[in-house]
């Protein structure tokens, strides 16, 4: 349910898995052009899909008899969304998160608001994320990813309907730090991207790295997440693809900022969603819930929102007060 890049290319990639696959987009051009030419010239240029993809404006039509109801509408969008496919929803079929967000305003995980929503209990509710750079997984490049699920049977089912010979799923049952790994991650890319903007090295975008997963861990470890899921492909592999690829949008968004576009001119030449901008301060207001300290998200939501020079912000993580190195501190 999204044809954007990712929504596609996860399409793409459960029919390489032998899966029978409906796409459904919200944009007449673009759904014919998935039909007719078997191309997502928009989010895909270029990347050849199987004619047996079929895209469709109905989401009935996309709905009916799916055992996998996979969700890659923008983040703060699912709510509406799910909303109006709710009766439409097949009975026993196990919801698929593929957004990497918080919501605004209720600080919920989109599995909870996938459950809040569709009123189904967490055994039907799942989260698949990764390092997950939609053009090269949708161009057959190896990479792998972690599908998770509370009861662990719907996560191997999972796993089963998107292992392919170039994409390798594992299996887990910490829905809470596979999610949060992916939403977090987004805030601490943006940063990454502020830091290369302003014509800083490998060196900064490393402390920035470390730094950030040690964020993403504090806050995972206060929600009740199992610590060593950041230390996998959740977790430091999802953090290391968005803040190191050129075609991560976060890191490109961040980039545009560095290099001194203010915010409103960055959003009106970015094409896709990029989740941490949103979410930077849905998970801000998490993390303050919890009294988990997060500078850098509190850094991001400063230049973001309160017109706080990238400078100065910069400024003002390098000289926090010193204190000794420990994991997840």
């Amino acid at each position: 349910m999204g044809a954007g890049s990712w929504g596609t290319t996860f399409a793409k990639l459960l029919h390489d898995a032998g899966g029978e696959v409906t796409l459904w987009g919200r944009r007449p051009e673009l759904v014919e052009t998935i039909n007719e030419r078997h191309e997502n010239a928009d989010y895909l240029p270029g990347v050849a899909l199987p004619a047996a993809i079929r895209a469709t404006l109905d989401p009935a039509e996309a709905l009916d008899g799916a055992d996998f109801v996979a969700l890659a509408v923008p983040a703060q969008s699912l709510r509406g969304n799910l909303s109006g496919w709710v009766p439409l929803l097949p009975s026993g079929a196990v919801l698929v998160s593929l957004m990497k967000g918080v919501e605004l305003g209720t600080t919920r995980r989109m599995s909870e608001v996938i459950r809040e929503v569709a009123d189904v209990p967490e055994e039907r509710v799942a989260v698949f994320s990764g390092p997950n750079v939609a053009r090269e997984i949708a161009t057959g490049e190896p990479s792998a990813a972690v599908a998770a699920c509370v009861d662990e049977q719907a996560a191997v089912g999972l796993q089963a309907a998107t292992m392919t010979p170039y994409f390798r799923v594992y299996t887990s049952t910490d829905v809470i730090g596979v999610e949060l790994g992916g939403a977090i991650k987004n805030v601490v890319a943006l940063c990454v991207g502020m830091s290369v903007g302003l014509g800083f090295g490998s060196n900064t975008q490393a402390v920035l790295m470390t730094r950030g997963l040690a964020e993403i861990t504090r806050l995972g470890i206060a929600l009740g997440a199992d610590e060593h899921t950041f230390a996998g492909l959740a977790g430091m592999g999802d953090l290391t693809a968005s803040c190191m690829s050129p075609l991560a949008r976060n890191r490109t968004f961040g980039e545009n900022l560095g290099r001194g576009m203010t915010l409103e001119q960055v959003v009106a030449v970015t094409k896709q969603t990029a989740e941490g901008v949103k979410s930077s301060e849905a998970v801000l207001e998490l993390a303050r819930k919890h009294n988990v300290e997060m500078p850098i998200t509190e850094a991001v939501v400063s230049v973001l929102y309160h017109g706080t020079p990238i400078t100065e912000a910069a400024i003002s993580l390098i000289s926090r007060s010193p204190k000794p190195e420990r994991y997840g501190v």
